[in-house]
């Protein structure tokens, strides 16, 4: 039995958190999003971090997330923001997975109701020079690369045969 966490990094919408919830449907490990888990601390959404307290002060907010957890959590699932792994080291939470997923992959899988709730999304232009300038940041913070232009249940199974 392996106690380690399961970190997912990726970019927004590349499937963190649906492949959390199939690892938990294998593993029963606990999910923690950070993103909601911070959410909740602020009783405030994400935008609404941003918009009143700043950057600075949500990505002070991920990183006493990592502490944390670095500290005080072990065999949980871990999906982490899309910038998380720019200014935290997201290796001190455990194993870290990179959910590797094509760009127009993402844009397809994306509603136009998740795309509202992505502002970066609004201009795809801004959003693909994002995903380039990140892309270099979650290959090199990752343990293991995974191919996430596949079923869910493949991505998970990969996750879990890495292990």
């Amino acid at each position: 039995m392996t106690y380690i966490n399961l970190v997912l990094i990726g970019f927004m919408g590349s499937g963190k958190s649906s492949v959390a919830k199939s690892l938990y449907q294998k593993t029963k490990k606990l999910i923690l999003d950070s993103d909601k888990i911070i959410a909740n601390n602020e009783n405030l959404s994400i935008p609404e971090i941003f918009s009143s307290k700043g950057e600075d002060y949500f990505r002070k907010c991920e990183k006493d997330f990592c502490y944390f957890v670095s500290k005080n959590i072990q065999n949980c699932i871990i999906a982490t923001g899309g910038g998380m792994p720019l200014f935290c080291d997201v290796k001190i939470m455990g194993k870290v997975f990179f959910l590797h997923l094509d760009f127009d992959n993402i844009l397809s899988r994306l509603s136009k109701k998740e795309i509202q709730k992505r502002p970066l999304f609004e201009n795809k232009n801004q959003a693909l020079e994002l995903y380039l300038k990140r892309l270099e940041t979650y290959k090199s913070n990752a343990d293991i690369i995974i191919n996430a232009n596949q079923s869910l249940e493949k991505i998970s199974q990969d996750i879990l045969e890495s292990l």
